[in-house]
């Protein structure tokens, strides 16, 4: 097999159709199928079940894909390796965040694009728990995510960048808007709005609660932070969130205390699979970023 079978193959796979792939790779279709074939006959098993509307991957062609990525993907990296000989940096600097993009990140994400305009940036935004696992495959570079709620994958590595507390955001007619403060076993039975499963934030609130010996009540759960506060607006439930996503929100803020949770968020990477792109990102947020201490004082705008 070589690289060019196997880009088919995964186009293919990704594209479930022949025709959108051959489009995908700029080449006929007949010429995709006929790779396809080739790869077939030399590994001795079928890797597409075929009909008339698509095609999907069989036992065979799920074993081979993730492979496949990952010759390319090394390929790939080789080919700019060699090009940041020549002194110019090439290829592609793929990023990933979970959660709303910090102005320090897009500032850096800045600076590197004006040292380095050739290098293509693809920036994504996902959960955390799957963005760790394309961190940790080497589909993604480099990541912010948020740490201390899930266990990191083989090979990933990560460097604090920011800290900042966690509060309850309630309607300011509900019964916990006269608090200060709010224990974490006082949540016990309350209903809550939460991001969805795979969020660093519903992994810090779901630990909480365990160690505090109850499971919470998930009254409603949402895909971003905005949606969280109109959820809570509408009396729906307390939106367990982060402060700087709070601030500015007619609602009442609450510090969770005993213990007081907190988001943290760090660079990820797999040094193994970083492209030179994603290191020379890397040495840049170095200059950017400053390690930050985990207990400094909860902010006075929670009241």
């Amino acid at each position: 097999m070589d690289l060019r079978q196997l880009s088919y193959f995964v186009a293919v796979a990704e594209e479930e159709q022949f025709t959108r792939a051959a489009e995908r790779v700029s080449v006929a279709q007949p010429a995709v199928s006929a790779q396809i074939r080739r790869l077939e006959r030399e590994l001795g098993e079928a890797l597409f079940h075929r009909d008339q509307r698509s095609v999907r991957l069989t036992d065979a062609g799920k074993v081979l894909l993730p492979h496949a990525r990952a010759a390319l993907a090394a390929a790939q990296r080789g080919r700019d390796t060699i090009a940041s000989l020549r002194g110019l940096l090439h290829g592609r600097l793929r990023i990933g965040v979970a959660g709303p993009v910090h102005q320090r990140f897009a500032e850096a994400l800045g600076d590197f694009h004006r040292a380095h305009p050739a290098v293509e940036i693809n920036f994504s935004q996902e959960h955390n728990e799957p963005l760790l696992e394309a961190v940790a495959h080497g589909d993604v570079d480099v990541a912010i995510i948020g740490i201390g709620a899930q266990p990191l994958p083989p090979g990933v590595r990560t460097r604090l960048i920011a800290t900042e507390p966690l509060v309850l955001a309630t309607h300011r007619d509900n019964r916990l808007s006269g608090r200060k403060t709010v224990a974490v076993a006082q949540l016990r039975d309350r209903p809550l709005i939460t991001l969805v499963r795979g969020s660093g934030l519903r992994a810090v609130l779901e630990n909480a609660c365990r160690e505090a010996g109850f499971e919470p009540r998930i009254a409603a759960e949402a895909g971003d932070l905005h949606s969280l506060l109109q959820l809570a607006a509408a009396d729906l439930g307390a939106a367990v969130l982060p402060l700087s996503a709070a601030e500015g929100a007619d609602l009442a803020l609450r510090e969770i205390t005993r213990p007081r949770l907190r988001r943290r968020a760090a660079l990820a990477w797999n040094e193994s699979v970083t492209s030179p792109a994603g290191r020379a990102f890397l040495a840049l947020a170095d200059q950017r970023f400053e390690m930050l201490a985990l207990d400094e004082p909860y902010p006075s705008s929670v009241a």
